[in-house]
């Protein structure tokens, strides 16, 4: 093939799944798809392989390939042109029951010759608690509808008996489908563009180009590999239910062009719903994989060949059914994400070629806060805040880490407006705005994470109810890289007001001023009241080298901006300042104090 033509044929794949992602956006009625964009749009090859990974979060493309197998194992002989398959089992692919796959064979001439495959976050699932998340369920029985594989639409009808049980089991059946017929389109619009490409260059040309692509993304990635240094590097999660803490240990070993995450030593599943399946745990490590060793190659099955993960059975990154695994994407896939992060960010650095590459964690802990009650017009809404896909960005090993800098498995992550979500929902914020001192000190300082308060407003019955499914405070967890420290923990308080109708409307603008009787929370259903307020901090990025080697005009630059404290500038980077000025000289001499003090504590250990 002419070097023009497969360009060309390039691209137009690349196109195929971005207006397949617009489709998808703009056919969606909720803010977590078409704002915080918890979506996914790929296309897979025939056999279900990864053929050209899309945007959105990354920990999807592997998983949906393997829906595309279990599908085909499943309907052997049964595939159809029309047809349109939907699957939601964390135990033969998707991530977790809310998570819901929509999988279309692409066929041509009547012969099967690709997929399209997407996702969204559905507004509710039928779990115990509204939205899906179930923080208090058991197994998996209680977190909602949950199919290994059904036929949807048969030759291009929709089976509307099966339509109507997957509704009949939801909380708010209009929303969800709107969101399963944003999935229809998406997939229509992919099939589409995809058959048009084929009638152009045709089936062999445009499956030539396929291949090659993979072929070039293996040799791609493994030249990468042998370019970086052969060792082991380690890193390890913490995550906090209840009082009670699990591990996520990575062991990561780079030998000539291959790359093996071994989870061996990681605590055994879990009684609450934060545990992952496999095939969530491999998405979990593609996530900050594709991003930084693939960043110039294309994402596709070329691209896995050189990963293996072993995951032992029974862990809480690899659990058996029926274990609860509604919390995963917050839970133990976030931290299999995080720990891969830090693991790939310690191998860059060992490299004089790609240290530029290398980074701190990200924004490590989502929090996941579904709300639900009634609108001011009564209907029964469901929602999420979108807050927590805002993210931090870790810091370089040449510069800082963005402010508020979205998350390393979704490249395109952001949250909603304010008043996108007062719109829809009857909740009045406070306050929503950067964090100080929530970036992780170094040399270079990691991004800082954000703060907001939210009270209810024009509720008929005067309160909401939320689900909270954080994972404590106890643990940072976007890890520093080369001596720099972690990015400050979540936090999570509702403010009790009094039950006095004639407490005034609360105006207050500053987490510190918010009266009531705090109580700390991180797990489980809370109602608001009319008269509470709920805080929430999510974590900032993870900081780059030695915070006592930042340059102290950057450490005043961040102080005059209000991005750290004075009392933080002093403690973490020995930052003197009098009167609000940078006293240089009494730095100077706090920071060799320091120094002393770090060999002092070195020779007596």
């Amino acid at each position: 093939m002419d070097p023009i033509t497969y360009s060309i044929i390039r691209h137009r794949l690349f196109r195929v799944v971005e207006e397949a992602v617009i489709t998808l956006k703009h056919v969606s009625g909720t803010a977590i798809t078409n704002e915080g964009h918890d979506l996914m749009v790929s296309l897979y090859r025939a056999d279900g392989s990864l053929l050209m990974g899309g945007v959105g979060f990354l920990h999807h493309l592997t998983s949906a390939a393997e829906a595309c197998k279990a599908v085909i194992r499943r309907f052997e002989g049964q595939i159809e042109e029309g047809d349109v398959f939907m699957l939601n089992d964390p135990y033969t692919a998707a991530l977790h029951t809310s998570d819901v796959y929509m999988l279309a064979p692409i066929h041509h001439a009547g012969k099967l010759i690709a997929w399209s495959a997407c996702f969204v976050h559905v507004s509710d699932i039928g779990a115990m608690n509204p939205g899906g998340f179930a923080p208090d369920a058991t197994d998996i029985y209680s977190e909602g509808f949950s199919s290994p594989g059904l036929k949807l639409i048969s030759k291009g009808e929709l089976r509307q008996d099966v339509w109507d049980t997957v509704l009949n089991m939801v909380r708010s059946p209009e929303m969800v489908a709107l969101d399963l017929r944003s999935l229809i389109a998406c997939n229509n619009v992919a099939g589409q563009r995809m058959l048009a490409l084929v009638d152009k260059y045709g089936a062999e040309a445009v499956d030539h180009v396929g291949r090659s692509l993979i072929e070039q993304s293996e040799q791609l990635l493994r030249q990468r590999l042998r370019e970086l240094p052969d060792g082991q590097w380690q890193s390890r999660q913490y995550i906090d239910v209840k009082g009670e803490t699990a591990k996520v240990l990575l062991t990561m070993t780079k030998r000539d062009d291959t790359l093996t995450f071994d989870f061996t030593g990681s605590s055994p599943q879990s009684r609450y719903s934060v545990n992952c399946t496999k095939w969530a745990a491999l998405g979990g490590l593609f996530a900050p994989l594709f991003p930084l060793l693939c960043y110039d190659i294309t994402w596709n099955q070329g691209a896995v060949a050189p990963i293996k993960m072993i995951a032992p059975e029974g862990s809480i990154v690899n659990c058996t059914r029926p274990a609860p695994v509604s919390v995963a994407t917050v839970g133990a896939i976030q931290s299999v994400n995080n720990a891969a992060c830090s693991a790939i960010g310690k191998m860059l650095a060992a490299s004089e070629k790609y240290k530029e590459e290398a980074t701190a964690v990200w924004h490590a802990n989502h929090f996941a806060v579904f709300m639900f009650g009634y609108t001011r017009e009564g209907r029964l809404a469901i929602d999420t805040l979108t807050e927590t896909f805002a993210g931090a960005g870790g810091a370089k090993t040449y510069g800082d880490g963005v402010d508020i800098g979205g998350e390393m498995p979704n490249p395109i992550s952001r949250m909603a407006n304010v008043e996108t979500v007062e719109a829809a929902f009857p909740i009045r914020y406070l306050f929503r705005r950067r964090m100080r001192d929530s970036g992780g000190a170094g040399r270079y300082r990691g991004g800082l994470g954000g703060e907001i308060a939210i009270v209810p407003h024009g509720s008929p019955d005067g309160g909401i109810n939320f689900v909270l499914s954080g994972k404590g405070s106890k643990f940072p967890m976007s890890d520093g890289l080369a001596g720099g420290s972690s990015g400050a923990a979540n936090d999570y308080v509702l403010f009790r007001g009094s039950d006095d109708e004639a407490v005034p409307l609360r105006m207050e603008t500053d987490a510190a001023t918010l009266s009531g009787k705090a109580e700390p929370i991180s797990w489980g259903v809370f109602p608001l009241g009319s008269n509470d307020a709920f805080y929430l901090r999510w974590n900032g990025g993870g900081g780059v080298g030695d915070p006592l080697l930042r340059p102290f005009s950057d450490v005043e630059a961040d102080v005059i901006t209000q991005t750290v404290s004075e009392e933080a500038a002093t403690a973490l980077y020995g930052a003197v300042f009098l009167n609000g000025q940078l006293d240089e000289a009494a730095s100077q001499a706090l920071r060799a104090q320091l120094k002393a003090k770090r060999l002092n504590a070195g020779a007596q250990a």
